[in-house]
């Protein structure tokens, strides 16, 4: 007797992640609320830098952070740890405990299954630090370490907060999270990368839920002189708040800022079950590398055309589905018309129909912490129906030609959002966002 061949196995549903809590401190304000509506109103939080001595640099502005802002933030973890904390990973337990509170993760009885994915540099070395180091060398490589460690003078906590999995680590142990671990270190790219390799352990099955974000503090002497050398930060300008102008014409480099932004994300069924709120969807993630250069994007915009081709692909979704761009748009010459030559290639006519902006116009760009800032904001406009403008747009340049929502804010209610986030020697990272309704 012949038998029918059997049917083959039928794929289980993918397992959906959505975002139940949010948090941020940016130089626009202490939480998601506040820098969101102060972002709407199209103010910026770019200032001169008061943190260290900046004469003798050609820019001397930033999108700082105030120090009070941090201590409203600070816990019990916060003040017990704070000797062995870098500041940016003091940012980061700051927007976690925004998020952990709205999630209401706390309640959350298996930790196990909790992961965490952080993109952050750990802390610059610091100038003092490295004079005194300098105290105990013969100029020939020859060191003395026995005076080094009589001296006592040395800070050796320096060499902990320089480590990039500092950031993942702590997080990890504040909240007891047992789950995957991960530490990004991929510059402009590495908080939407956390956003993303967090959907993907979500779906594999790997865990049920993440705290997944960026972090940066990198406004000190040693920062701002790399950046300078490399001739990448604004340094023509009429005043510090007018410096950023993504895709205007007189554009010259971008503004250096700090902060952080921690997601809380869930698959689908685990949310249900917790009654927590759904803010917000992930639906799809793409990222690539332009193997081209370490210190520039590809002039072609090839890395960002993959990433955001599967974005779009990984999401099931055609072009015509976008309805904003959230622009990596950092305010320098090359990569705002890469970008604008990237978003037309993939999306097609379709690109002069939709909202293209740029949040750095008012933030500054907080390197590892971009990515999950912008993700944050893109969900909220969603939610709120607000695109968030593209201040200082004064001049159009006829090489960047889509609608940047210049200046003001646009009430236009929105469900399909791509984030872009596109890092320094071409690690490029593309977040799908989707509105969440019941």
């Amino acid at each position: 007797m012949t038998h029918p061949p059997a049917a083959a196995n039928p794929q289980p549903p993918r397992r959906r992640v959505v975002v139940t809590g949010c948090g941020m401190i940016t130089p626009l304000g202490r939480t998601t609320a506040e820098t969101f509506a102060r972002a709407a109103a199209g103010e910026s939080g770019i200032g001169y830098l008061t943190r260290f001595d900046t004469r003798g640099l050609p820019c001397a502005i930033g999108g700082q952070i105030p120090d009070s802002w941090l201590d409203d933030h600070s816990d019990g973890y916060a003040r017990r740890h704070r000797p062995q904390l870098a500041l940016c990973t003091r940012f980061l337990l700051a927007a976690a405990g925004e998020a952990v509170t709205q999630a209401r993760l706390d309640t959350l009885p298996d930790r196990t299954r909790l992961g965490i994915a952080v993109g952050a540099h750990g802390e610059n070395p610091s100038v003092d630090a490295a004079l005194f180091l300098h105290r105990f060398t013969d100029g020939q490589g020859h060191w003395d370490t026995a005076a080094i460690a009589r001296s006592g003078g040395y800070d050796f906590m320096q060499f902990y907060r320089r480590k990039s999995d500092l950031a993942p680590v702590t997080l990890a142990a504040r909240y007891g999270a047992g789950g995957p671990n991960l530490a990004l270190v991929s510059a402009c790219a590495a908080g939407a990368q956390a956003i993303g390799e967090g959907t993907r352990l979500i779906r594999e099955g790997r865990c049920d839920a993440m705290l997944a974000g960026g972090a940066e503090s990198a406004l000190d002497f040693v920062g701002i002189l790399g950046f300078t050398l490399l001739k990448a930060l604004a340094e023509r300008f009429t005043a510090p708040e007018r410096a950023s102008r993504p895709f205007d014409r007189k554009r010259c480099g971008f503004v250096m800022s700090e902060g952080a932004g921690v997601v809380v994300l869930e698959e689908l069924d685990h949310a249900r079950a917790r009654g927590a709120a759904i803010l917000g969807e992930v639906l799809g993630y793409g990222d690539s590398a332009d193997a081209y250069r370490i210190t520039d994007t590809h002039p072609a915009g090839e890395g960002a055309v993959l990433a955001m081709r599967g974005a779009l692909a990984d999401a099931g979704l055609t072009p015509e589905a976008v309805e904003y761009v959230n622009a990596h748009g950092t305010s320098t010459v090359q990569n705002d018309v890469t970008e604008t030559r990237a978003i037309q290639a993939v999306l097609g006519e379709h690109a002069r129909n939709v909202a293209v902006s740029s949040n750095k116009s008012m933030l500054g760009h907080t390197i590892a912490a971009a990515g999950a800032i912008e993700c944050i904001l893109s969900l909220e406009g969603m939610r709120r129906g607000v695109l968030l403008p593209t201040i200082n747009y004064e001049f159009p340049d006829p090489k960047c030609n889509l609608d940047y929502v210049p200046n003001t804010a646009r009430r236009r209610a929105h469900r399909v959002v791509l984030s872009n986030s596109f890092g320094f020697g071409g690690q490029n990272a593309c977040l799908c966002l989707g509105r969440w309704d019941e």
